[in-house]
């Protein structure tokens, strides 16, 4: 298991940013999984919503990028490099996240050529789907 200090060895994101707590299982060059502990102190959650908050959308995609990413540069050919997303396709928003929510995400890696991949990712919250994406890559 790698934690907050290990991840930041990894991916160059910091608090506020960074958007996972821990990586549960890696295989470098292959995929991740890693939690997110959704908490009420979130800062997004002070306009989104105060009536009902809500962990938005797109924090849910680049929190599921991030673990992809850890999963592609812990390769040792990419370690010290970044990974810029390249494309968001098919995101699909399914169930609400909320604070109190632990969030699993997982990011596979389905297709690679040069500097350029692709990833799979779906982030569940008790085993129900909450989004599902595939994210286009590119390491610099």
């Amino acid at each position: 298991m790698l934690g907050i200090k290990e991840i930041q060895e990894i991916i160059p994101h910091r608090h506020p940013f960074l958007l996972i707590d821990c990586i549960e299982e890696l295989t470098p060059g292959e995929g991740a999984t890693g939690y997110k502990s959704v908490t009420y102190n979130e800062p997004w959650f002070a306009g989104h919503f105060p009536q009902e908050p809500v962990m938005p959308g797109v924090l849910i995609v680049e929190a599921l990028a991030q673990v992809g990413a850890v999963a592609i540069l812990s390769e040792e050919e990419n370690k010290g490099k970044v990974a810029y997303f390249g494309a968001i396709n098919n995101a699909k928003f399914k169930n609400k996240v909320v604070p109190g929510d632990k969030l699993k995400l997982e990011c596979h890696i389905i297709k690679r050529k040069g500097p350029v991949g692709i990833g799979s990712a779906k982030a569940t919250v008790d085993g129900k789907l909450a989004v599902s994406a595939e994210l286009t890559f590119m390491i610099g």
